[in-house]
């Protein structure tokens, strides 16, 4: 696994070795960064279920202004520390080894994200819990994207219910990224 574009490009990521994470492949990396490039100058980007920290490194890499990882896994966050280091990006993360749940709750008064990346172990319904508490949360911005990586079994008919739209749907051979925004509130 490596750093795609950006300023630490080619840079190659160590990964956990087991079946506790499932790292984005660069091919499937590639193609979510290449839909949100445009937007992500200077934006504040949250990585959920870390793992390596793959995607947030991309992230900032490719420009973001911040990064905030999640991942409560001691083996996976150390894995992180060392990516961050030896991409030289460090200094433009925050780091929190919890539970997702605790470190939004953890986050709410202080920062507001542009991305919120969640790539949960899959068809154990943490993605629903997730937007639970960010249908309510401060953590969006006005113009938030949320991504979701998930099986492509998951099902995502809960989500209007929640108060978010499905902005997009890209599916792969065995997984798919949802993309969310929140539902423009009416006025009357």
């Amino acid at each position: 696994m490596r750093v795609i574009a950006g300023s630490a490009k080619r840079i190659q990521l160590k990964t956990i070795e087991g079946l506790d994470t499932r790292p984005t492949t660069d091919r499937i990396k590639e193609t979510l960064f290449n839909m949100i490039s445009e937007y992500l100058a200077d934006s504040n980007f949250l990585d959920l279920f870390s793992g390596s920290g793959g995607i947030g490194i991309e992230a900032l890499s490719r420009g973001a202004a911040h990064a905030a990882f999640v991942e409560q896994s001691k083996k996976a966050m150390n894995c992180i520390r060392d990516n961050l280091h030896a991409t030289k990006l460090a200094d433009r993360a925050d780091l929190y080894e919890t539970d997702v749940i605790n470190a939004l709750s953890r986050m709410e008064h202080s920062q507001k994200f542009d991305y919120i990346f969640m790539d949960p172990p899959y068809n154990q319904l943490l993605e629903k819990k997730v937007l639970e508490y960010l249908s309510t949360s401060n953590l969006l911005s006005d113009d938030a994207l949320i991504i979701v990586e998930a099986s492509l079994e998951t099902d995502f008919s809960y989500v209007e219910e929640l108060g978010f739209s499905v902005v997009k749907e890209k599916l792969y051979k065995t997984n798919k990224h949802i993309f969310l925004e929140r539902e423009a509130k009416s006025l009357c």
